[in-house]
């Protein structure tokens, strides 16, 4: 059967001030649809595989808003981690949860926070995924066409020979490149021979058993025993063993049976203010809102967003490239390309808080 891992375990800091360490991007209607990012992402694999084959991975600490965003959810559907260790020890506390269901489970892995564009394509392309993986010991991710040379994503050098007869838009993967700078990526696009990675992997249990033991057997070996009887002390000591590793890192790209589907949907991973004003609509100046309503005046290029069930009228003048973000106690004014500042802003004035709670 086919089963689905979603990571909700990111802390979303480049979305401050909407974003906070109790309430990162995937729990947030980043997209201004009335559904959270994991609502979203929970509601597109619900219509790949049955509802209680779908498991979410997330921190401890959020486990409770998890179920509140998916309340159907059955107590083995819903895994909080003790600890962050990255994607591999994620996935590993996943799979071994599966293994004891499914012996021969085909999963698929996704993040929880990422933007999909023409579902019905993804939805096709995820499908052709699955098959082939049921049918071969490969570990297959997909690629999505670059559009820009963003310095923000992973991206995957393909070969362009194609892996079956039956699939000219599936490749051997050559190389994992990770936020390569400016001019690489340039090179990248220009040579037609790269996909961005949009972080899904479609595998065999099988599989992904022997990618472990092979390149990351100490993790393997940690989580071989767990589950769902496993008290959450001898998780927390499985988690405190494991070193903090992606499985990009871990299995990608020492793995050589690893294929990319050349998928036809539009991705974004909403990373940053600046992809989300990339995917949100624009007006005839170029000004994108979510939420709230904005009254724009020889302003233009800018990205509004206001708190959740706000009837804000934003008016703006004079402003090009900027964002503007309100979050239940701050608002931020910033330039689009000094959004880097966004964590000096959150560490400023969470240290302000601190000084003003010794006083």
């Amino acid at each position: 059967m086919t089963w689905v891992v979603i990571m909700a375990g990111g802390l979303g800091s480049r979305f401050w001030p909407i974003s906070r360490t109790d309430k990162p991007k995937q729990f947030l209607d980043v997209m201004g649809v009335g559904l959270s990012m994991l609502q979203l992402t929970f509601q597109r694999f619900s219509k790949v595989c049955p509802r209680e084959n779908i498991i979410v991975v997330t921190g401890e600490q959020f486990v409770d808003r998890v179920r509140e965003q998916l309340p159907d959810l059955a107590p083995y559907q819903v895994l909080g981690e003790p600890l962050r260790r990255n994607t591999a020890p994620c996935i590993a506390y996943a799979a071994a949860m599966i293994h004891n269901m499914d012996h021969d489970a085909t999963i698929v892995v996704s993040p929880s926070d990422h933007a999909i564009f023409h579902e019905d394509l993804f939805l096709s392309d995820l499908r052709q995924a699955i098959d082939t993986a049921a049918h071969h010991d490969w570990i297959i991710t997909l690629g999505a066409q670059p559009s820009r040379p963003d310095t923000t994503y992973g991206y995957i050098q393909f070969d362009h020979k194609t892996s079956l007869p039956s699939s000219p838009n599936m490749h051997p993967v050559v190389t994992f490149t990770e936020k390569p700078p400016v001019e690489m990526a340039r090179q990248f696009i220009a040579s037609g021979e790269f996909l961005w990675n949009t972080g899904l992997l479609v595998w065999r249990l099988p599989v992904l058993t022997a990618a472990f033991n092979e390149h990351l057997p100490a993790v393997a070996e940690a989580f071989r025993h767990v589950t769902a009887e496993t008290p959450y002390e001898s998780l927390e000591q499985i988690y405190s063993l494991c070193d903090a590793v992606s499985v990009d890192n871990g299995i990608m790209e020492k793995a050589a049976n690893v294929h990319v589907l050349e998928a036809a949907f539009g991705w974004s991973d909403v990373e940053t203010w600046s992809t989300l004003y990339d995917v949100a609509q624009h007006d005839g100046s170029g000004n994108a809102t979510i939420r709230g309503e904005l009254m724009a005046y020889n302003s233009h290029d800018c990205l509004v967003v206001m708190p959740p069930d706000s009837k804000m009228t934003v008016v703006l003048e004079g402003l090009d490239g900027y964002i503007v973000a309100a979050g239940s106690d701050t608002l931020m004014v910033c330039r689009r390309n000094n959004e880097d500042m966004v964590f000096k802003f959150a560490s400023d004035i969470e240290l302000k808080h601190l000084m003003k709670g010794t006083l």
